[in-house]
């Protein structure tokens, strides 16, 4: 599968968010990161700004859920028009439910994982899922540093994808940027968050087919691609 470049909204502009979205009218989806102040120390925003989003922008949301209880809240991300939502399985209380309901509502389902969260034990979900979001910083604030103690864990998370014999896609999200998107594609990821790195650039288009580019060329090269 191609690369897909997710633009966070994280780093955008929130006081004109249609504008900075249609800022990056050619990226595959738009990243909106949800957070709640309880399960991350940090407050963005909730269903109403995805509702809003949803009819400013023909680019389909990718919701990333960084709250307690995504088992009562995430259908609702649904119902205001993502078309991919991620929960963090640290904080769901049944993740195979809460993956089945998402998509019975008709968007993709995720699960994310934080850095210190082993993909092993849910080895048996990943079959419930359309895509393993692994944690590559902290979640809960733009802008922080690659973690590169994370390119093993997307490594495992590519190889129990592939022994199962699953078309899941595998996102990373924190510290993406021109320095890290080719490692990580070599990794095993094919879907790329990117916040500052798109709209930190003069043109922030630009700046996503850049790391398109890049990460393509670096699936194209990846032992797990090629063994496909």
């Amino acid at each position: 599968m191609p690369a897909q470049i997710n633009p966070s909204i994280l780093s955008a502009d929130f006081a004109r968010l249609a504008d900075e979205a249609e800022a990056v009218g050619g990226a595959d989806w738009l990243h909106v990161d949800v957070m709640d102040n309880h399960f991350v120390p940090n407050l963005t925003l909730g269903v109403p700004v995805v509702e809003s989003l949803r009819k400013a922008t023909g680019t389909p949301l990718d919701c990333h859920l960084m709250i307690e209880d995504p088992d009562r809240w995430a259908p609702a991300f649904v119902e205001a028009g993502a078309g991919s939502v991620t929960f963090h399985v640290e904080a769901a209380a049944a993740p195979v439910r809460l993956a089945r309901e998402i998509r019975a509502k008709g968007a993709r389902a995720a699960m994310a994982l934080k850095p210190a969260t082993a993909i092993e034990p849910y080895e048996d979900l990943l079959p419930e899922l359309d895509m393993l979001l692994v944690m590559t910083v902290e979640p809960g604030f733009g802008g922080q540093a690659f973690l590169d103690i994370m390119l093993p864990k997307i490594r495992r998370t590519r190889e129990l994808i592939s022994r199962h014999g699953l078309d899941l896609w595998v996102q990373v999200d924190g510290g993406v940027s021109a320095e890290t998107i080719e490692r990580c594609a070599e990794a095993g990821a094919d879907v790329f968050v990117a916040g500052s790195a798109v709209y930190g650039a003069d043109d922030p288009a630009r700046a996503v087919a850049a790391l398109r580019a890049q990460a393509d060329a670096a699936i194209a090269r990846a032992p797990w691609a090629c063994a496909h």
